[in-house]
């Protein structure tokens, strides 16, 4: 499995407001950049998605790969992705803390492992932009929830 990536982030938004949009896995193709589609398979009791295929824009090709969700509400949501032909291994999770003054900070991981031949170091930087484009994405996706 590759080492992985973990980035944070502060957002001017509560907790539960963060989990509701992260926790929307059909609408990330609405704000999540390179993520073409997401067609969800299965629903929790909840009626949140516990499998989902997604279709995204992997720079060097499209990459399709399916998702099993685990949800600990309103602090954090993770995944294990289903072996496949792009992915051999992924997993990955968001982790909400809220802060003194009301905003969240969102820790994201993410590790993964193509099916593919790519060199190591573009993996590290294909995965270091993939979790900082998802945390702004995010960001801005449940700032304006909030404001709204």
């Amino acid at each position: 499995m590759a080492e992985g990536t973990v980035q944070s982030m502060e957002v001017a938004a509560p907790v539960k407001t963060l989990f509701e949009v992260a926790a929307d896995v059909g609408a990330y193709p609405e704000w999540a950049t390179g993520v073409r589609s997401v067609e969800v398979l299965e629903r929790d009791d909840a009626g949140r998605a516990h499998r989902a295929v997604f279709v995204v824009d992997g720079m060097v090709k499209e990459i399709t790969y399916t998702l099993v969700y685990s949800y600990d509400a309103p602090h954090r949501i993770s995944w294990v992705a289903e072996p496949g032909d792009d992915i051999r291994e992924m997993t990955g999770s968001y982790e909400f803390t809220e802060l003194e003054d009301g905003s969240t900070e969102v820790l994201y991981a993410l590790r993964a492992e193509t099916a593919f031949k790519i060199p190591g170091f573009l993996r590290r930087q294909v995965e270091r932009q993939i979790v900082g484009t998802a945390l702004r994405g995010l960001r801005n996706r449940a700032e304006a929830v909030s404001e709204a």
